[in-house]
């Protein structure tokens, strides 16, 4: 990102420079012996320097815009101030000239000390101004690589779908083919949709609760086929929430975690519970731990407390008691993509 030049409005430079210029004045006026054709030149005289040196010191600053320095030039302030001093001898010198009564000598060591103190105010204020803007450049720079890493994380989080789902349903669809199951055309079909929706979805970074619920009820088809009464799973999701909003395949990536990591058989089955409170939305399960758990390839938990981070910068709720399971999602009412 090229740096951004430096621009001050005219209004500031020709007031701060008649300011000065009346300022330097101001002893002038409270002597006994004031000279008001004195006043008027003097002030005269510091205006134009003022001026003069607020676009040198602009020029000089903007010559070196593309180096990127958050410091101050040594060189450059000498090269500026050197500038400032022969400028100021020749204000003098036509001070000089229209008062030709007042002593050279001394009248120009005033005025050269007035020149630096002015041409160093002038330095410092453009160099902080410069500094301002490099900074803000560089913060930006910064966001806009943490938000490209974030928004690359992400498309990666969209598209992990654990392969050991595909190839359990796989196996379970060949044992149903090699038994003539009733269901087999149906469990081809639902799982036809699975993957379809999955395909659709990654394109959005989020849908309504109600898409995310059919998400839900294809997988659950898929795996009722494969642990029959095993799996009871409860909706009591009220009317509203279904038209939240919920980063796709929340629901089912939690599904999947309560049936990787618990046991799900037809003497003990797995009962999973989906309700909502008045912000949250929560999903609940029995913990009925397996006695060697499932390997995971990190698209539960994680996944879902990434996207929630990376969309809406809220967290998720785990709750455990050692007897039940519960993710508390905080509900999506409306986004803004920013």
């Amino acid at each position: 990102m090229q740096q951004q030049k430096i621009k001050i409005s005219q209004a500031v430079i020709w007031v701060s420079s008649i300011f000065l210029g009346i300022l330097s004045s101001v002893p002038q006026l409270a002597s006994h012996e004031f000279n008001w054709k004195e006043a008027i030149v003097n002030s005269a005289i510091t205006a134009a320097f003022s001026i003069t040196m607020w676009y040198i010191n602009i020029y000089m600053l903007n010559r070196s815009a593309g180096k990127r320095r958050q410091h101050i030039s040594y060189p450059r302030l000498l090269v500026i101030l050197a500038f400032g001093m022969v400028i100021m001898f020749v204000l003098a010198w036509i001070q000089q000239l229209i008062l030709s009564h007042i002593n050279f000598g001394p009248v120009m060591l005033m005025v050269e000390v007035r020149g630096i103190l002015i041409n160093l105010v002038c330095y410092m204020f453009l160099t902080l101004l410069q500094n301002n803007y490099t900074g803000q450049q560089i913060q930006l720079e910064l966001e806009k690589v943490k938000s490209d890493h974030l928004g690359a994380q992400y498309e990666l989080l969209k598209q992990q779908i654990n392969p050991h789902f595909l190839f359990n349903s796989l196996n379970t669809l060949k044992l149903m083919a090699e038994t003539h199951d009733v269901e087999t055309v149906d469990f081809i079909v639902k799982l036809s949709d699975f993957y379809r929706f999955t395909l659709e979805s990654r394109k959005l970074d989020l849908i309504s609760v109600q898409e995310e619920m059919k998400i839900v009820d294809a997988y659950l088809f898929l795996q009722k086929a494969r642990f029959g009464d095993g799996i009871t799973f409860t909706n009591l999701l009220e009317k509203e929430t279904g038209q939240t909003l919920i980063p796709p395949f929340t629901l089912q990536l939690l599904v999947e975690n309560c049936i990787k990591h618990n046991i799900v058989s037809q003497s003990k089955p797995l009962h999973i519970k989906i309700y909502n409170t008045k912000d949250l939305m929560i999903i609940e399960n029995p913990i009925q731990r397996k006695m060697a758990a499932e390997d995971s390839l990190g698209v539960g938990l994680d996944n879902i407390k990434m996207r929630y981070k990376h969309l809406l910068e809220q967290d998720i709720i785990i709750y455990s008691d050692e007897k039940t399971f519960q993710i508390k999602l905080p509900l999506i009412h409306e986004y803004h993509h920013h």
